[in-house]
């Protein structure tokens, strides 16, 4: 069993329909060895119960009832080195006081095993409800918490044998990925000019292309070289993939989980991404709920001027059209003739209120003290 190593085991065949429990099973092999990990941790496991997977990752998670009360079993998805990485950043931000989980350590002192070619961790249980998704208030929860965090992960240093993971100094990089893709997007709906969505695109991808490439210009005339010739631990980490699911109230406050995949960026990259993810599914760019996210965000972790802007250039490109769109790589002409037209139509018109609402933020900007990044220029 210990030769067995553990790899996605999501088996579906090109388009074969995602099953109904794809997310509640693992491989018997995999179920073996979380037996055999629950051994190396001084503890009585009487029940354990699936709560969630990833069978296209190879992750998964168990909730286990111990003797030592309800705890939580994971399966990191990720090479060890890597999850090393967001490993040791759970235990820094635990020490920092933030409301994350804390590491159970194993017999061997370790705080976490590896087996199968894996880490696995062990945490207690900790009951939590999501924040609300209807009012401002539930958002404002989310981003207090966000903002907590990002304060608990500055100057981390990973342990010794971590892979590094780091965003900070790729920012150039993303505007210029998605500048070329939508252009690229523009010679698919020519290549595929009879598909359903294929005018729809023309007429709007010199807009959203421009966009792009002014987002990155802007960037570079920013104090972006500056702040992150800072330094990673400066900065600290950001979530990644942090939303309703993420941040969730419990004891205390609102808690942050699933540090897996975790790395070193502008701490707001994590702001951007829940604010304009909130405004594309509300279907308008609404002025108090970005204004009232924002607060929250600067109580728990102060933005300064330069960070406020760069922010709000992070906004101002065109993510959304970028996320939803950059599917008809995958298979165009079945995404073109179904999903697009409608998908692009939604996003058209949700921003329609965008380049107002962002003109209304930027008049905030003198609500923020400059920053001081001048000491580590030459």
């Amino acid at each position: 069993m210990e030769q067995y190593l553990i790899t996605p085991w999501d088996t579906r065949v090109g388009s074969e329909p995602t099953p109904l429990d794809w997310d509640m099973q693992v491989p018997t092999e995999v179920d073996a060895i979380a037996e055999q990990v629950i051994q190396q941790y001084d503890m009585t496991v009487t029940s354990r119960t699936l709560i969630t997977s990833k069978p296209d990752k190879g992750g998964a998670i168990w909730r286990i009832e111990t003797d030592k009360g309800p705890r939580s079993l994971k399966l990191l998805h990720r090479n060890p080195e890597r999850s090393l990485f967001s490993v040791g950043l759970q235990e820094y931000v635990v020490q920092q006081g933030a409301r994350v989980p804390a590491l159970i350590p194993a017999k061997d002192g370790k705080l976490f095993v590896e087996m199968g070619g894996k880490l696995w961790i062990v945490t207690d249980w900790i009951n939590l409800t999501p924040a609300t998704k209807v009012d401002l208030i539930g958002a404002q929860e989310l981003c207090y918490g966000l903002g907590e965090f990002h304060r608990h992960t500055k100057g981390y240093v990973p342990p010794f044998g971590a892979k590094n993971s780091s965003r900070l100094y790729r920012w150039p990089n993303y505007y210029s990925k998605i500048t070329k893709k939508i252009g690229w997007m523009r010679e698919m709906a020519n290549a595929y000019r009879d598909t359903v969505a294929s005018p729809s695109i023309l007429a709007v991808v010199d807009k959203y292309e421009q966009q792009a490439a002014e987002a990155l210009n802007r960037l570079k005339a920013s104090a972006y070289p500056k702040m992150v010739a800072m330094g990673e631990p400066y900065w600290g980490l950001v979530h990644q993939d942090y939303g309703w699911s993420n941040g969730q109230n419990g004891p205390g406050g609102l808690w942050v989980i699933d540090l897996d995949g975790v790395s070193y960026d502008l701490p707001f990259r994590d702001l951007r991404k829940l604010i304009t993810s909130t405004m594309d599914d509300m279907g308008v760019w609404d002025l108090t709920w970005m204004r009232g996210m924002i607060d929250a965000y600067h109580q728990a972790n102060p933005l300064d001027a330069e960070s406020y802007e760069v922010l709000l250039i992070d906004m101002a490109a065109p993510n959304e059209f970028y996320k939803h769109l950059k599917e008809m790589f995958f298979d165009p002409i079945t995404f073109l003739n179904t999903e697009a037209d409608a998908i692009l139509q939604r996003v058209v018109a949700t921003d329609q209120s965008k380049a107002q609402a962002l003109a209304e933020l930027a008049s905030d900007m003198g609500k923020y003290k400059a920053g001081n990044y001048e000491q580590n220029v030459a």
